[in-house]
């Protein structure tokens, strides 16, 4: 009989497809790990992936996996370090197929196992589940999915930990997934290692919170933290967090020793609270968690103990993220620079708008924003500087000494957006004076890829599990 480990460490890899390359290689040399949690999916990612798919069936997957594991996999192989993740995005079979092709162009074969879990793309199904009355609608609105069907681009259901658990019951030591939630992707290692059941519901939520708590790497462990971020040490050289977890589920979140960055009741707390709805019901297909319940302790340096998390019985819906075409947008930039650069980004953003009303064109939204007087904060920034102003603060915004001027349009006809590039550049002559910089040239049409937010009954949803030997 396998005996079960005292405690469980997971590492975090990757918070978002385009986060550090370093943090994975770090992770695992670093000091001890037992699992890599790598996480790469956001909403939209999943059809930007199903359109690079679409021109090439080879892909849809996040390439950068592949390149992460080419330098790793010597190392995890050698430690026996089990990676989970996500980067399978609308193929995940395809990425596994690249990362056993690695392996073996290292002389690997034959020495690990890879857990390939399918079955959240409903883009192929979604014709017979509407027909079905399954409506998808629209979380926010009501609407039902049929009123964009014609335009859908991605449909993925947000899997749990389970297919992930089963994967490494079958002896797999990478695994590999399209859209499974953040947080399954540090909880599946814990019911794996523990043996948790699937009704223990308290501790179901703790390795819930400590999936959510690592799922945006640095983010927890002094990256973009609000509480004292000037003197967060040696960030160029940040420990991405792990998670340090006891069969009870209490856990501890730490880092590698030597690494810049700060562990923190505060900086934790912030990560805690990132994307969060109602604290007391944190939904996921696992259970639900109750943030209320949860008690955080500095208990050393870089050191946060997490403790009393409750949970209750997850829903019979999974969520189902869908993208769909929605029209073009375009952006445009030009700097003006003292004396009075805010007057005349005003002026030019004036200008615009009358020449596009001009040439009788129709955009749903013109967007302006003043970047340096109140791109951010909006009314609320000029208020607020114009009285630091007059008390001696900082600059009231007759005095700024350059200013942004940023113009975005969206429309559904694609004409209309393209001649709306073609007339922000002229301003640089023909519109007032001190432009400093046409920030990235002519700017171009993009597509716009809307989200669509629903629920489905589970029982319409069959994760399928595969563990191939390389």
């Amino acid at each position: 009989m396998k005996l079960r480990p005292a405690t469980v460490r997971i590492a975090a890899g990757q918070g978002f497809w385009g986060d550090w390359l370093e943090a994975p290689y770090r992770q695992v040399t670093g000091g001890p790990v037992d699992y890599l949690m790598m996480d790469y999916l956001a909403e939209v990612t999943m059809s930007i992936l199903q359109k690079q798919k679409a021109r090439d069936p080879s892909l849809g997957y996040a390439k950068d996996f592949i390149a992460q594991m080419e330098r790793i996999l010597p190392i995890v192989v050698e430690r026996r370090v089990n990676v989970t993740a996500n980067a399978g995005g609308v193929n995940p079979r395809g990425c596994a197929q690249a990362v056993a092709e690695t392996a073996r162009r290292l002389r690997l074969g034959g020495q690990l196992r890879i857990g390939v879990v399918t079955g959240d793309d409903l883009l192929p199904r979604l014709d017979g589940l509407l027909a079905h009355g399954h409506e998808l609608r629209n979380l926010d609105t009501g609407r039902p999915l049929s009123d964009v069907r014609a335009r859908v681009v991605s449909a993925n259901a947000y899997l749990g930990a389970g297919p992930v658990v089963e994967a490494l019951r079958g002896g797999a030591d990478i695994v590999v997934t399209g859209r499974v939630t953040d947080t399954g992707l540090t909880l599946a290692p814990l019911i794996h290692a523990f043996g948790w059941r699937p009704d223990a519901w308290d501790l179901l939520a703790a390795g819930t919170v400590a999936g959510h708590t690592i799922e945006c790497g640095a983010q927890c462990s002094g990256g973009n933290c609000l509480v004292d971020w000037e003197r967060i040490p040696d960030l160029a050289n940040v420990g991405y967090p792990i998670v340090d977890a006891d069969p009870d589920g209490t856990f501890e979140i730490t880092k590698h020793p030597g690494t810049g960055g700060r562990i923190s009741v505060a900086g934790v707390t912030e990560q805690l609270v990132y994307e969060m709805g109602n604290p007391a019901e944190y939904i996921t297909p696992d259970c639900i968690a109750d943030f209320t319940t949860i008690r955080l302790e500095q208990v050393a340096r870089d050191r946060v103990r997490v403790s009393g998390v409750r949970g209750r019985p997850a829903t019979d819906k999974l969520k189902v993220s869908i993208g769909y075409f929605y029209g073009y947008k375009a952006v445009g930039t030009l700097v003006y620079a003292w004396p009075e650069a805010y007057k005349k980004a005003q002026a030019a953003d004036r200008i615009l708008r009358q020449r596009l009303a001009d040439l009788g064109l129709k955009f749903e939204s013109v967007l302006t924003e003043f970047v340096g007087a109140d791109a951010t904060h909006g009314p609320l920034a000029r208020g607020a500087r114009g009285a630091r102003g007059a008390q001696g603060g900082s600059a009231p915004l007759d005095q700024l000494p350059e200013v942004q001027l940023r113009v975005g349009v969206r429309s559904p006809d694609k004409a209309a957006v393209e001649r709306f590039t073609r007339e922000i550049a002229p301003l640089i002559l023909n519109g007032p004076p001190s432009v400093t910089g046409f920030a990235g040239g002519r700017p171009k049409p993009e597509e716009i890829v809307a989200y669509w937010p629903a629920l489905l009954d589970k029982g319409m949803v069959e994760p399928c599990v595969e563990v191939v030997e390389v």
